[in-house]
C-alpha cells in the first residue's frame, strides 16, 4: 500500500509521464481509501486545466496581464492620509 506521500508524488509525476500499470493500480487503490489524496489530485487537475486556460487565453489576445499592478489616480494620496489619521 502507497504512502500519501508516495501518492501524491505518483500524482504530480502522472502529469509529466504516463505511470506504470503497477502505479495506476496502486494510486487508484490508495484514492480510493483517502480522501485527503483525492482532494489533491481534483486540485492539481484543476489547476492544470486553470493555467492551460490561462496561457491558451493570453496567446489568442483575449487577456492582457498588466507587467506590474499600479494604483489608481488618488490611491497614493488617500494611503497617506490614511496613515496619518491612524497615527494620531
Amino acid at each position: 500500500m502507497l504512502s500519501c506521500r508516495e501518492t501524491t508524488q505518483l500524482i504530480s509525476e502522472s502529469l509529466e509521464r504516463r505511470l506504470s500499470l503497477r502505479q495506476r493500480i496502486a494510486v487508484i487503490a490508495h484514492l480510493l481509501m483517502c480522501r485527503f489524496c483525492s482532494r489533491f489530485r481534483r486540485q492539481l487537475l484543476f489547476m492544470e486545466k486553470a493555467v492551460g486556460l490561462f496561457v491558451e487565453n493570453e496567446k489568442e489576445g483575449k487577456l492582457q496581464v498588466e507587467d506590474e499592478p499600479s494604483f489608481s489616480p488618488g490611491a497614493p494620496e488617500r494611503i497617506k492620509r490614511s496613515i496619518k489619521e491612524e497615527s494620531k
